[in-house]
């Protein structure tokens, strides 16, 4: 029990404190549970200061103390139907709620007369973190409640990172050499976790929040569960849609059952359903534990591993030169996938879990998402496996490898001409961020460089039709399509130019910052790295990767080249007028003369706000063809609507 006390908290002090677990939820969870059999089999041998009677973990020194008027508890789990019904034998009652157990970050939001005011971490439950200036940049925490009551509202819920973010960020991280997420919650937790001079990076991370709980619902009137999440929908707080009142046992076993392979629909990591009893004014009678309320338990699901050969290991190469090792699978299927490739992360990693190529492997997908081995069956071997060694060499162009002191990375310096990382380059630049240019994908941009008809990224504009028509035996039609993609990107906004170029550490919002400050790509190209650290939100790490990346002849080479071909290279920096500073415009429906994204960079240039929701707090709703629900919302919420044609002078007018 000794053992298992100090194990047990070492592991929750890595997941809750430093948002980065060694083990896996599925082995906490047993790890927690054999220690909760011996403390019920021997009492006299428990502790005061058990962690099963904790809840989370301690509030970080970065941020300022936040103390829970109403303490945030955590749920207690049960593994089995035999569990679940010992859990409704205790409640003896009817009408439950059952909802998906979000895997996020637990917060607490406060209102004062509908603006939010405060947010907190859960912490130890009874003290959390202040981390309402991060939360500010997320966009889903909504800043100004709709009809809000007067007076203070505090609602709880998860912050989040979809499963579409999360492999987002990682597919970053990995380019860059950087240790891989584990799991959505821990890249929400760690995101939202940054110290103030960070919060850019929570929104180039886009974060998602979902809210399940109202405190002190009774004094708004409401006294069942379903009813506190109608009524946190109805004043704009998001809820998750996949909830369902149930009468009986019956239908929450029939939940759990319909989820337990739907849930692999949902785009946000869940690994379990929470039963709650749907009538809040028995919540006080049934009472609680120092750690979890007993009118609601969370069902976990059980996790999913299999057991395959590994047949080969490949290396996969960034955009920015790293080597990473992939694993080769004898195809299985997991989480309601087939899977075939997982990472091995690093050679490190593959030396720590002596992982050798022929091995039986147990494979999981790490939250559902990322297939990784977990380890080798060593009792299984033959003597036939073969021990990975990285190879000296790039497999791309043949270049030497090179390591970098303090990484655990493998690199290929041949960033000028090694195919794989301009292949990787050019999805990059052709992606919806970058130059959004329609058609160009992964397959299109490796034969691109295999053909070896481009050698810089400017190269893919002086193909002709015939080019692109012998390259994927495409229709002439479809390459004229390509062509005018092609032609119509140069107009693109100068944002999306600085964020296509694939400068390490840059993103759409950083690309934003910098350019705001300097405008055009001169002053950009020639600015010291004292001057680019200096811009808020930037830093040190970023300014040194623009500097370098504007000092290598190569690219100034390709900037003069799209200069020559007409590119938005920016122009002054707009002053702008007090109207529409700060102002928050949404867009619906199709532009005639723009896209949406291109509309929005030209707000924020001027110092307004984007927003993909329409509230109160909207200023504009810009409404194109065939407008949406926006619309709607918009006219019922009273909130000025404006044409293309008018959205257009209005900009104009507001240039001082």
């Amino acid at each position: 029990m000794n053992e298992l006390y100090k194990l047990v908290k070492y592991h929750a002090g890595l997941y809750y404190d430093k948002d980065s677990p060694e083990i896996s939820d599925a082995e906490y969870d047993s790890l927690v549970r054999e220690l909760k059999q011996l403390e019920n089999d021997y009492p006299q041998f428990s502790r005061n200061d058990s962690p099963t009677q904790t809840v989370g973990g301690e509030a970080s020194s970065l941020f300022a103390k936040v103390e829970h008027v109403t303490p945030m508890l955590s749920l207690d789990n049960v593994f089995t139907h035999e569990e679940l019904v010992n859990f409704f034998d205790r409640i003896n009652a009817e009408g439950f709620v059952c909802e998906m157990k979000i895997d996020g970050l637990a917060v607490s939001l406060i209102y004062e007369d509908g603006i939010f005011v405060r947010g907190a971490t859960r912490g130890n439950g009874r003290v959390g973190e202040d981390v309402t200036e991060n939360l500010m940049f997320v966009d889903a925490v909504p800043k100004k409640l709709i009809n809000a009551p007067a007076g203070r509202v505090e609602v709880r819920g998860e912050v989040l990172m979809t499963n579409e973010r999360f492999n987002a960020v990682n597919a970053v991280r990995e380019s860059k050499g950087e240790k891989l997420f584990a799991n959505p919650r821990n890249a929400a937790a760690g995101t939202l976790r940054q110290s103030a001079k960070n919060n850019h990076v929570i929104a180039e991370r886009g974060l998602d929040i979902f809210l399940y709980y109202l405190v002190d619902a009774e004094r708004f009137g409401i006294t069942t569960q379903e009813g506190a999440l109608m009524w946190l929908s109805s004043h704009g707080l998001p809820i998750q849609s996949a909830y369902k009142f149930y009468e009986t046992l019956d239908g929450v076993k029939d939940f759990i059952s319909h989820w337990q392979n739907e849930r692999y629909k949902l785009n946000y990591h869940t690994d379990g359903v929470v039963v709650k009893l749907n009538d809040i004014t028995s919540w006080p009678e049934i009472g609680a534990t120092s750690h979890a309320p007993r009118w609601a338990v969370a069902f976990k699901y059980p996790p999913e591993e299999a057991r395959t050969r590994l047949t080969n290991i490949e290396i996969s190469i960034g955009r920015t030169g790293v080597l990473t090792p992939v694993a080769i699978l004898d195809p299985v299927t997991l989480a309601g996938t087939q899977v075939s490739r997982a990472t091995l992360h690093n050679a490190d990693e593959i030396s720590r879990k002596d992982i050798r190529i022929g091995d039986i492997v147990r494979v999981r997908k790490a939250a559902e998402i990322i297939p990784e081995i977990i380890d080798s069956d060593k009792e299984s071997r033959t003597g036939t496996e073969k021990i990975f060694t990285m190879p000296g060499k790039c497999p791309a162009c043949d270049s030497e490898i090179v390591r970098i002191a303090d990484e655990a990375a493998y690199r290929c310096p041949n960033r000028a001409s090694c195919p794989a990382q301009l292949s990787e380059s050019l999805k990059y630049f052709a992606s919806r961020d970058g130059m959004n240019i329609k058609g160009i994908g992964r397959k299109l941009a490796e034969k691109l460089t295999a053909s070896g008809k481009i050698h810089s990224l400017s190269d893919i504009y002086t193909l002709t039709a015939e080019d692109w028509m012998t390259l994927d035996k495409i229709s002439t039609k479809s390459a004229n399509n390509l062509l005018a993609e092609l032609e119509s990107s140069k107009s693109r906004p100068f944002v999306n130019l600085i964020t296509a170029l694939g400068i390490p550490d840059i993103g759409k919002n950083t690309a934003g910052l910098i350019i705001n400050h300097f405008g055009n790509i001169d002053a950009l190209m020639n600015a010291s790295e004292e001057e680019l650290s200096r811009i808020d939100g930037v830093g040190e790490v970023i300014a040194r990767s623009v500097h370098e990346f504007f000092r290598n002849d190569d690219n100034r080479k390709m900037i003069e080249n799209f200069r020559a071909m007409g590119f938005n290279m920016g122009g002054e920096i707009l002053r702008v007028s007090n109207e529409l500073e700060e102002k928050i415009f949404v867009f619906t429906g199709t532009l005639e003369t723009m896209t949406r994204d291109e509309a929005g960079e030209k707000v924020k240039a001027m110092g307004g706000r984007v927003s993909s929701s329409v509230s109160r707090k909207t200023d504009y709703v810009v409404a194109g063809e065939n407008p949406g629900s926006k619309l709607r919302k918009a006219e019922s919420l009273g909130i000025k609507i404006i044409t293309e044609q008018e959205f257009l002078t209005l900009i104009t007018t507001s240039v001082e």
